[in-house]
């Protein structure tokens, strides 16, 4: 299947970019004999600055994966195992929707192979992989013939790619900092809970108190804050160490482990709404207040050790969500994960010993404790849905499309919004004569937010959120629940479509994929052509038609004014045998319909990126310059104007 994907050479070009051919990946490859008949294929990528290149596993309906395919008809050796790869970055990529793993600067994949034959003197076949910047994407496919044994091969250089983003030295850091930055404010919550805030004034009371000087009181204060932060670093350096830092990069992905995060974070929901507590054994905390009697620096150690156990009913439910969203990251990022929450916990007691009059002005314990907890419970049940969602949208079952994603999301907030107006009750609640000014905002901005997820039944993007429901054609129906067709126009009536004709879901604008068709069709209606270079996988030609298409005028021009003709690049389909050819532009096998539109655009474009858009006449020769990825409107429907004026 791999093969399929063959030679995908596709390149996106940036606003003003010229026709160009792109080449951000760059490959040397080797043998190296390992035993008596036992080699490694070494396969080298240097990559360029902002340039990534995907992992060679990933999820499905994602960028398309590196592959290795090789050619052995004389079975003269054979594959030992799958490919292995240096460790790739990892994250959540909002443009696929989806966590997928990656490498830059560099990155080696090594495959092992036994030889049958001593005569086999080279390896041959496809690489086949796609690589992306924050504006482009190609699907290059190179052949590789390597020298055996150990001989410098002639490595394939590549450019590749479909629709990803973000550079990825610097995309792991903002990672970092955002998984950083959310553990802190998580930790600030966990703050604000009823098995922690208490233990506030308790504990620095204790230690300014029970010290023989006010510095000996700080000094304690302090060292408990850090042995609270070195608890629970430690915590997420078992996770990371037990797991290892490859493994958990597929934790996003794997279809199980969802569903267990799932389940895991709606019981941790129900224990914040009331329904039970999660509680360590008694035992524990019984046996760490023994030792937190000692005194010194060890039982400050196990004062701190207590805490958390105690305070797990409301803290464990915190740090488990956490660490499976750090998890799904992969890497360092649970200790950072847990180095934030914990440095939030702790600097309260740190800066109260240092400034005990601030415990005057700290808010008594009371029934907003209880408060806090429960829209923690709330937020939880959302956020259960996202795992429940991705292992919906990995097995493709369609159970949890993107409008009964968004309805639970309404229900849920919905109901969050009448709790905190008091029209609901839960277990744990104190009587409510009025709410409180701070209790009234919070619960309009949820209000707000749950009117503004409303129109996503109807087909709104809801940008806000884009990260977590299913994509838009992950649903009941492309168009949205009652979503009525924009822009009018011939393309809108189904009954009559022209030979080779196609509707473009969801906005019906008429197309071909056949080159030669659509031309002739253009010609018979006596309009100018518009050729579309672009590919399934290509983020950014999902990103015009959704966000440049549908505005201003250009949707009516595309439908009423244009014969539009969609080459996809990476199509899979093979050509059939009379018709597969090697490309005289790159020496190139063309294998499938794929490739033969990736050789049409660089022989007669020379440009190999998506999207790429042309607008000519009937004699084939351009009315414009072509022109790539163009978010601006008002130029993108400029452009179309030009190229229409130009036919006329």
């Amino acid at each position: 299947m791999r093969k399929f994907l063959a030679t995908l050479l596709v390149l996106v070009i940036s606003f003003s970019a010229y026709s160009q051919i792109l080449e951000p990946v760059k490959w040397k490859n080797e043998v190296k004999k390992t035993g008596d008949d036992t080699y490694d294929v070494i396969f080298n990528a240097s990559i360029q600055e902002n340039w990534h290149l995907y992992s060679i596993e990933l999820p499905e309906g994602g960028p398309f994966a590196t592959a290795f395919d090789f050619e052995n008809e004389e079975n003269k050796f054979e594959l030992i195992g799958s490919v292995t790869e240096s460790e790739p970055h990892s994250g959540f990529d909002p443009i696929f929707e989806m966590d997928v793993s990656y490498h830059d600067i560099s990155a080696t994949f090594i495959q092992k192979i036994k030889v049958l034959d001593p005569s086999l003197d080279k390896l041959t076949g496809d690489l086949i992989f796609q690589t992306c910047d924050d504006e482009k994407c190609i699907f290059p496919m190179e052949t590789f013939e390597i020298a055996m044994p150990g001989a410098k091969a002639s490595a394939a250089d590549a450019d590749a790619n479909s629709g990803g983003d973000s550079d990825d030295d610097e995309g792991n850091s903002r990672g970092m900092w955002t998984i950083f930055i959310l553990a802190f404010f998580s930790g600030f919550a966990a703050l604000l809970t009823p098995c922690v805030f208490p233990m506030i004034p308790l504990t620095v009371s204790f230690f300014t108190k029970q010290s023989k000087s006010k510095a000996a009181g700080i000094k304690n204060a302090i060292l408990y804050g850090i042995f609270i932060i070195v608890i629970y670093v430690l915590l997420g350096t078992v996770v990371t160490w037990v797991f290892g830092a490859d493994a958990l990069n597929a934790l996003s992905t794997n279809v199980w482990f969802n569903i267990i995060f799932f389940i895991l974070l709606v019981v941790f929901a129900m224990s914040f709404l009331g329904a039970f507590e999660i509680v360590l054994p008694q035992s524990w905390a019984n046996k760490v207040d023994s030792k937190a009697d000692k005194g010194g620096i060890a039982g400050i150690f196990f004062m701190a050790l207590a805490l958390a156990i105690v305070s797990f009913s409301c803290t464990g439910p915190i740090v488990g969500t956490l660490l499976v969203e750090a998890a799904s990251n992969g890497g360092l990022a649970p200790i950072i994960g847990m180095l934030g929450f914990s440095l939030a916990i702790a600097l309260p007691f740190a800066l109260f010993a240092m400034f005990p009059g601030w415990l005057n002005s700290l808010p008594k314990s009371g029934g907003w404790l209880n408060t806090v907890k429960v829209v923690l419970g709330f937020l939880e049940l959302a956020l259960a849905f996202k795992f429940l969602s991705q292992a919906d949208l990995v097995l493709q079952l369609h159970w949890l499309e993107r409008e009964v994603f968004i309805a639970i999301w309404i229900a849920v907030f919905g109901t969050l919004a009448l709790y905190l107006f008091g029209k609901i009750k839960l277990p744990h609640d104190s009587p409510l004569q009025f709410i409180s000014v701070g209790r009234l905002m919070l619960g309009l901005v949820v209000l707000s937010f749950t009117v503004y997820l409303i129109p996503g039944l109807w087909g709104a993007p809801l940008n806000l959120i884009s990260a977590f429901p299913p994509p838009q054609e992950y649903s009941e129906s492309p168009y949205g629940v009652g979503y009525s067709k924009l822009g009018g126009g011939v393309a809108a009536d189904h009954s009559s479509l022209p030979d080779g004709g196609h509707l473009m879901a969801p906005h019906d604008i008429l197309h071909f994929y056949d080159y030669d068709k659509g031309v002739a069709y253009a010609k018979e209606v006596g309009k100018p052509v518009m050729i579309d270079f672009t590919g399934y996988a290509c983020v950014n030609c999902r990103k015009m038609e959704q966000n440049v298409w549908t505005k201003g005028d250009i949707l009516s021009i595309l439908k009423n004014e244009v014969v539009l003709i969609s080459l996809y690049v990476d199509e899979k389909k093979e050509l059939p045998e009379s018709e597969k050819y090697t490309s005289e532009e790159t020496g190139k096998k063309i294998k499938t319909y794929g490739n033969k539109w990736s050789d049409f655009q660089i022989t007669r474009y020379k440009a190999n990126a998506q999207p790429y858009y042309v607008l000519m006449g009937h004699d084939e020769s351009n009315l414009v310059k072509p022109v790539g990825y163009t978010p601006d409107v008002e130029e993108y429907q400029n452009w179309l104007r030009e190229g229409i004026k130009a036919f006329k």
